[in-house]
């Protein structure tokens, strides 16, 4: 456990406390510190406050870091496809089946498990610098903070929407063009396991682009523009398209009229979303150069598109 008194200067008199904190705290995240504030790990004369409330210049808060949670996860040797490295970020493709990080159900087996075995210096980083997630059955790009200054950098590019995300999926019906959804995301009311569109949930931006169509599916390209759990999912379900192999919000398979055996096989044997992180872009932590990544697909998605191809002609 280690403790810390910082005192706010007086130039920053009216300022949110969060952000004044952050300031003056550079090597740590905005979301970390407001984290801290809301479970009492910062006070001000032993009372607690809150991220929004206003700097009076001159107080001292007082801050108490306790050893991070992460440093009870334990180091597994599960390969890892490393795609880019460097001294301060890691880019993976993760295989679909991987989870991101443990929690209820699936402590060990993770890509936090095989980071911290990869280089054991990641056990000094919140989320072993992990700063976003793909979904269990999702592949394809992700990055990885391997220093703190890098971790609020790739944070902040994230809160910012700087990151360019771009993915590859296969969804159910023939769409005519492509689009964007703006529709708020938050936790599904009747089902708390999904999320779905509401009038409560978070600002969430999904643009999407036809690739290749076939007769009862589509080929798309989906950039996010916002980050919300499940959130290309989600969106493309909402518009009447979900990917197929979706357990959550694709319902059942459905089989166009007059589907050969081998359509049929592959999308009942198809048990994951058809959802692959193709392309990342991001602005280097410490040099500033804008750096893009690229990913082929996935043998079960290229073998899905295959069976489509055949059965159009």
């Amino acid at each position: 456990m280690k403790s810390l008194n910082i005192i706010i200067p007086e130039r920053m008199k009216g300022n949110r406390l969060d952000i004044s904190l952050a300031e003056m705290m550079p090597n740590c995240s905005r979301s970390k510190i407001a984290s801290w504030i809301k479970t009492g790990d910062a006070s001000i004369n032993g009372q607690k406050f809150k991220p929004k409330d206003k700097a009076n210049g001159g107080e001292v808060i007082f801050l108490t870091l306790k050893q991070n949670q992460i440093n009870q996860w334990v180091a597994e040797n599960i390969p890892l496809d490393v795609v880019y490295e460097d001294e301060d970020i890691i880019v993976i493709n993760k295989a679909f089946g991987l989870v991101t990080h443990p929690g209820a159900g699936n402590w060990n087996g993770t890509l936090a498990n095989a980071l911290l075995h990869y280089n054991s210096d990641l056990s000094k980083l919140d989320r072993v610098g992990i700063v976003h997630r793909l979904d269990k059955n999702t592949s394809g790009l992700m990055m990885v903070a391997k220093n703190p200054k890098s971790q609020k950098y790739l944070v902040e590019q994230l809160q910012t929407h700087s990151v360019e995300r771009e993915y590859s999926a296969i969804v159910y019906g023939h769409m005519i063009s492509g689009g964007t959804v703006n529709e708020p995301v938050g936790r599904d009311s009747k089902d708390r396991i999904k999320q779905a569109v509401s009038k409560n949930g978070k600002e969430a931006v999904t643009h999407y682009r036809v690739i290749n169509r076939f007769k009862n599916h589509t080929y798309v390209k989906a950039v996010l523009e916002t980050g919300r759990t499940h959130q290309i999912r989600v969106h493309l379900s909402h518009i009447g398209h979900p990917l197929v192999g979706d357990p959550l919000y694709g319902g059942r398979v459905r089989f166009p009229k007059k589907a050969s055996q081998e359509l049929k096989d592959s999308l009942r044997g198809y048990s994951r979303q058809a959802l692959h992180s193709k392309k990342l872009t991001l602005k280097h932590p410490e040099s500033g150069e804008s750096m893009t990544w690229k990913i082929d697909l996935p043998e079960d998605m290229k073998e899905l598109l295959s069976v489509l191809n055949s059965f159009d002609r």
